[in-house]
């Protein structure tokens, strides 16, 4: 399949989607910053989520509408002391990926789960710096895959 690379009404900019999980928004948020620092906001649409549970969910949407060239989504899944966080951080990034795989778009993830996060200054600190670089580096990998595949399509 050809890859297309969506453009928003009566422009030549591609479009890119992102996707934010509410929890630990002061430290997600982040990655958006990270991510506009590469493509420029004006081409990036932002969704709110609840959590990083309903993210692959929207990102499967948001795919289909062949609107976007790639979707990032971010989130931070902590240990809240329940054993949940494992099997949602793994739900999380196979969704997203399958996502992906089904729609033929590219779904990237800035879902991360740290080991040992704790409410306190010196952690959302590190943090929300690893975020914003997590956020530049899936801006990078979404302009290197539309790149690559805008040349494979131009090859073939």
């Amino acid at each position: 399949m050809t890859q297309v690379h969506p453009k928003s009404a009566g422009s030549q900019s591609p479009r890119y989607a992102f996707i934010k999980a509410n929890w630990h928004a002061d430290i997600v948020n982040r990655a958006l910053e990270g991510f506009t620092q590469l493509i420029p906001a004006e081409q990036v649409d932002i969704f709110d989520v609840p959590g990083a549970f309903e993210m692959p969910l929207l990102a499967r949407d948001l795919a289909r509408s062949g609107r976007y060239a790639a979707i990032a989504a971010a989130a931070l899944v902590v240990d809240g002391g329940i054993y949940r966080h494992d099997f949602v951080a793994q739900a999380v990034v196979d969704g997203l990926m399958r996502a992906g795989m089904d729609s033929d778009i590219p779904v990237l993830s800035v879902s991360l789960t740290p080991h040992n996060f704790q409410e306190t200054e010196h952690h959302k600190r590190i943090f929300s710096e690893h975020f914003v670089q997590k956020g530049r580096e899936a801006a990078e990998a979404a302009l290197m895959i539309g790149k690559t595949r805008a040349q494979l399509a131009i090859a073939a």
